[in-house]
């Protein structure tokens, strides 16, 4: 069987790969060849289709900010730069803003976040337990000290019309999708030279991107490397509410909780205990924490929740770095083609674009052009020197 060859093959095709891919291809320094490998193009089981599709600024370190605010103009945008043939996607963006709440315990922290975020030139809002009480009449803020609103640029949409707009667009700009399974990576030399797929086929390569998600792991074993992350599973439950929360943000429970509207009612979930939180091997809906925890403590906070009814519910994975919560990108030192962007703990969807163009930068110009990443490279796991993201939701 002969043998294909690709400048770049992208292992995985949802919003990391093809936005990747979609960077890459419009890059007017790069005119080579593109492949994404992408086993499932339902996405049935991405981590984008089935995240909670949000995107916020309200990070702790000033990596995570630049790349959520970014990724908000190109979602205000997207509909322009994603146009093929007249035909203009819609993302359904909707800035209804982030508000974290802070006991007593965590205002100095929330105040800290706050500084730097406004700082960066997010539009976050710090606002005393009046103002949260006037402004959301139907929230519990006895145990409170203060909340930070996203008052612009902050919001929910449709992750999976996203993911596809870019697809379509990458397409369109000549990348070639492929339905298949990278099982293994041919190197020598510190060097990967080809991929071979699932149905016995090797795809030729100058550069290989990881983006497989929570398979990220698994793909680079045997070449001797450790990537920290895991699959962790969160279940999303949508649930209807007889009494409105007008004005109703995401909101983010100080036990971490979360919950934001959804067409006519409201999604929330929360994570399991650290203890109770194994690598997830299923997509079996986790009911017990909806009931011993998530529903009691989202009741307490907001009285209308206790006459909720749960109408559906679902489970993703997330691709969890356990080394410290961030996203890894770049090429491994051992490696001179081996691109890494693995790790996102839950907010890989909102910071795909900044991530793509990032890709594109780096293996285009071998360096990065416009957004400096290189704190989240891999010398930090190589030092053991964690730069830990403190809001992980």
């Amino acid at each position: 069987m002969d043998q294909q060859q690709f400048d770049v093959v992208i292992v995985g095709g949802a919003a990391i790969g093809s936005s990747a891919a979609y960077f890459l291809s419009a890059n007017p320094g790069f005119s080579g060849r593109i492949a994404v490998v992408e086993p499932d193009p339902s996405y049935q089981f991405s981590a984008t289709a089935l995240s909670a599709a949000s995107i916020r600024h309200q990070f702790s370190n000033a990596e995570n900010i630049r790349m959520s605010l970014f990724g908000t103009q190109f979602l205000r945008d997207f509909a322009t730069l994603m146009a093929v043939d007249g035909s203009a996607p819609d993302p359904a963006f909707h800035e209804g803003g982030y508000l974290f709440l802070a006991t007593e315990q965590g205002l100095p922290t929330l105040r800290q976040n706050q500084a730097l975020q406004t700082q960066l030139g997010a539009d976050i809002a710090l606002l005393s337990t009046r103002q949260l009480q006037d402004r959301f009449p139907w929230l519990v803020v006895d145990d409170l000290a203060a909340g930070a609103l996203g008052v612009s640029g902050e919001g929910w949409l449709d992750a999976y019309a996203m993911m596809q707009g870019l697809r379509r667009k990458a397409v369109a700009q000549g990348v070639q999708y492929i339905k298949a399974k990278v099982v293994g990576l041919q190197a020598s030399a510190g060097r990967v030279g080809a991929v071979t797929l699932d149905d016995g086929r090797q795809l030729a390569c100058g550069a290989v991107v990881n983006a497989a998600g929570t398979g990220a792991r698994a793909l680079v074993v045997p070449l001797g490397i450790d990537l920290p992350v895991r699959a962790r599973k969160r279940s999303v439950f949508y649930v209807q509410c007889p009494d409105p929360l007008p004005g109703c943000p995401m909101v983010i429970d100080p036990s971490g909780a979360y919950f934001r509207p959804e067409g006519q009612g409201f999604i929330m979930g929360v994570a399991p205990p650290a203890d109770q939180d194994p690598d997830a091997t299923d997509f079996e809906v986790q009911h017990t924490l909806f009931e011993d925890v998530l529903w009691p403590t989202l009741a307490a906070r907001v009285p209308a929740f206790e006459a909720l009814r749960c109408q559906r519910s679902w489970a993703g994975h997330y691709d969890m770095n356990l080394f410290d919560q961030n996203l890894i990108i770049g090429l491994h030192p051992a490696w001179a083609n081996l691109y890494f962007a693995n790790g996102l703990s839950g907010h890989g969807m909102q910071q795909a674009p900044a991530i793509g163009r990032a890709l594109s930068e780096l293996i285009t110009t071998g360096r990065y052009q416009t957004l400096d990443l290189g704190r989240l490279g891999w010398q930090r796991i190589l030092d053991d020197q964690p730069l830990v993201e403190i809001n992980v939701v």
